[in-house]
């Protein structure tokens, strides 16, 4: 499922003398050092003292880390969600394994096969590009344009690559129903910039690579005259990229909202036989009106359809099935594909050990089913519970300040109350579970395992049309660290996996956890109200709430963060787009503020305690500083700079903080100071 809707959060024994630190104490008399006291939560080892807080918070609070630990030879970063992640992967290898071992009910012997079906090298070397082979004649069959946008259709159900996507969403403007989506897609390249930036010599580079990795992966599946095919290919999409909108453009839910039926549809782009992509897609009868995203990407794709020659979109149509594929074929594929979408694009010098790969896929197809054994043994009900006192404390401290703002006026101020009055927050894990056992999997098919789930799957996004909204679907998975916002839903998600430390330390203090996880329900919160979920209401509808008067002073608000974060650089010639990051960083910027107020209403006008010699107004800070700790390949910050809706790591800390009065206060920031900005430079929106 596409979350067109759902905006995602996603990387000594002792401190040294404060003094040291460059840190300004905050004159509290108690020291939480006796036995069983809570600790201060505090990666002492990972603090810098030779940076200081009022030049680089960030470097501070994480240089040691940054020095000492390298980005894995599979991964194109590393940071506190990826090293989470790779402690919960371990978890989950042991729950399979020991799911293959049991095989004692349906979802642990469906979990045990696909994952054998996946470690079994010897059988799917054996087998080449044999999986595929019916599909690829199926291609070479396609004889007009007709059967070419079925094939699309068809592909959109086990997750090969088409020119537009097919999806279901509930509707932006009336939540209690869903609606079939089709957006712009089908690039093999991250974003639109990798095809038309001519003066851009890395661009270029990955151009050509590109190529070579469209002409090595149709030679493998029997093709001939690849490179000049490549080349066709490569042109293909370049005219797509030309018609697809920009990042930004991408970001206004008004402009993307254009419900279509099949005869304005057919007026769009005559090109496109609607009811046979519908009906390929598996949605005959069903969806009678598509919600389209981008009028003008479909009207050149239709143009495109007509004057591109047929052999070459036949060969784009391999390239994309062979390239969804290529993981679960031989050596050959897979490396083919790793070289490029693993080093290429993200600089990532090894791929991934197959273990690993197996988990993801079985994540992938039975998530849920995982996730369910995954919930039984690694996730304690307290601290489920903890967390609804955090979400209690942030929802309170959202509730006042909302009341307190100077720059909105009582009628738009009442309608975000009624909003945040129907925040839904969900933690851990669903309610119920989907239920796979229509889902057949077999320990000698992998191809055909990977099809199945990825079938079972678009089935179930399907089957929701006519039928009332599910309000307990959640869409990650307990395992996953993230979190997200759903506007259409109106809550709020923090899966169980990431209520580990950094992010929430059981054992810690409550400062350094406000700081940390409080941030982050701060954040989702935020997202509610950020430059794209403020245009949603309480009940989850796209409409306008706001006087005009409040949503200009909002607007010129955000102009200031758009122009902070624009002025970054991580990577020469590569600035942030603080447009196309706008609701992240509003979401960074407004959720720290509302974990600061719901971590004074805890303290409940008691002094928080000095911990390892830091105050709590100083944990608290240092607690949000580790939750991003995280560093990159440049491929990936470039990568992440084009195509991501968040700031890198970095940014996100210095970035957010210094538009924080009490970061000023707490650790004596002054002018002349690095992190120093101007009082009517900074920031504060909720």
């Amino acid at each position: 499922m596409n979350l067109h809707s759902a905006f995602r959060l996603g990387v000594l024994a002792a401190l040294p003398s404060l003094l040291a630190l460059g840190l300004v104490t905050a004159g509290h008399a108690t020291d939480a050092g006796r036995p069983g006291a809570p600790t201060s939560g505090i990666d002492a080892p990972f603090v810098d003292p030779s940076v200081r807080v009022q030049d680089d918070f960030f470097r501070h609070v994480n240089g040691g880390w940054l020095a000492k630990t390298p980005i894995p030879a599979d991964r194109p970063s590393t940071g506190a969600f990826l090293q989470i992640h790779e402690t919960t992967q371990l978890q989950l290898r042991a729950l399979i394994e020991q799911a293959a071992a049991r095989a004692d009910g349906p979802r642990t012997r469906q979990i045990g096969d696909l994952y054998a079906s996946f470690l079994d090298e010897a059988a799917i070397e054996k087998l080449g590009a044999g999986p595929i082979e019916a599909e690829m004649k199926r291609i070479d069959a396609i004889d007009d344009r007709r059967a070419l946008v079925a094939h699309f259709g068809r592909a959109l159900q086990v997750g090969a690559g088409a020119p537009m996507s097919f999806e279901i969403n509930q509707d932006a403007r009336d939540s209690t129903r869903y609606r079939a989506y089709v957006n712009q897609s089908g690039l093999g390249l991250p974003d639109r910039d990798y095809y038309l930036k001519e003066d851009d010599a890395r661009f270029r580079d990955v151009r050509t690579q590109y190529r070579g990795y469209i002409a090595k992966l149709l030679a493998l599946v029997g093709e001939t005259d690849t490179e000049a095919k490549a080349r066709a290919i490569l042109a293909l999409e370049t005219e797509l990229a030309r018609a697809q909108w920009t990042r930004v453009e991408l970001r206004d839910p008004v402009k993307a909202y254009n419900p279509m039926d099949v005869k304005q549809l057919m007026a769009l782009a005559p090109q496109i036989d609607w009811p046979g992509f519908v009906g390929a897609a598996g949605a005959a009868g069903k969806a009678d009106v598509l919600v389209v995203g981008q009028p003008s990407y479909l009207k050149a794709l239709s143009e495109q359809l007509a004057s591109a020659p047929l052999p070459v979109w036949k060969a784009y149509a391999k390239l994309r099935y062979a390239g969804a594929m290529a993981p679960f074929l031989g050596r050959d594929f897979v490396d083919a594909r790793f070289a490029f979408v693993g080093t290429v694009l993200s600089g990532t010098p090894e791929n991934q050990p197959r273990w690993k790969r197996g988990v993801a896929l079985v994540e992938e197809s039975l998530g849920e089913g995982l996730g369910q054994l995954y919930v039984a043994k690694h996730f304690p009900p307290e601290h489920k519970a903890r967390m609804e006192k955090l979400v209690g404390n942030l929802m309170r401290a959202y509730r006042q300040s909302l009341e307190q703002l100077d720059w909105m006026g009582p009628a738009t101020k009442k309608e975000a109350q009624a909003k945040l009055a129907t925040f839904v927050p969900k933690i851990g894990y669903p309610t119920k579970w989907i239920d796979y056992d229509a889902l057949a999997i077999r320990r000698d098919d992998l191809v055909g395992n990977v099809e199945r789930a990825r079938r079972f799957e678009h089935a179930r996004q399907v089957a929701k049309l006519g039928k009332p909204v599910d309000r307990d679907e959640w869409l990650m998975t307990p395992q996953t660290v993230n979190a997200y916002y759903n506007p259409s839903l109106n809550e709020i998600v923090f899966p169980a996996a990431i209520l580990q430390p950094p992010f929430f330390d059981a054992a810690a203090d409550e400062a350094v956890n406000y700081g940390g996880i409080g941030a982050v329900i701060g954040h989702e919160i935020s997202h509610g109200f950020d430059d794209e979920g403020s245009q949603y209401d309480a009940q989850g509808n796209l409409r306008d709430w706001w006087t005009k008067e409040d949503r200009a002073r909002f607007v010129a608000k955000t102009r200031r963060l758009v122009e902070q974060y624009g002025a970054f650089e991580p990577v020469p010639g590569y600035r942030l787009n603080g447009e196309q990051t706008l609701g992240e960083n509003i979401a960074d910027n407004s959720g720290l503020e509302a974990a600061w107020k719901g971590w004074q209403l805890s303290l409940g006008g008691k002094p928080a305690p000095v911990i390892d010699g830091l105050g709590g107004a100083q944990r608290f800070f240092y607690g949000f500083a580790q939750v991003w700790r995280g560093k990159a390949r440049e491929a990936a910050m470039v990568q992440q700079v084009k195509a991501g809706v968040h700031s890198l790591p970095e940014y996100r800390v210095n970035g957010t903080v210094r538009n924080h009065p009490t970061f000023y206060t707490t650790f004596g920031v002054k002018p002349g100071d690095a992190m120093y900005l101007p009082p009517e430079q900074r920031v504060s929106i909720w």
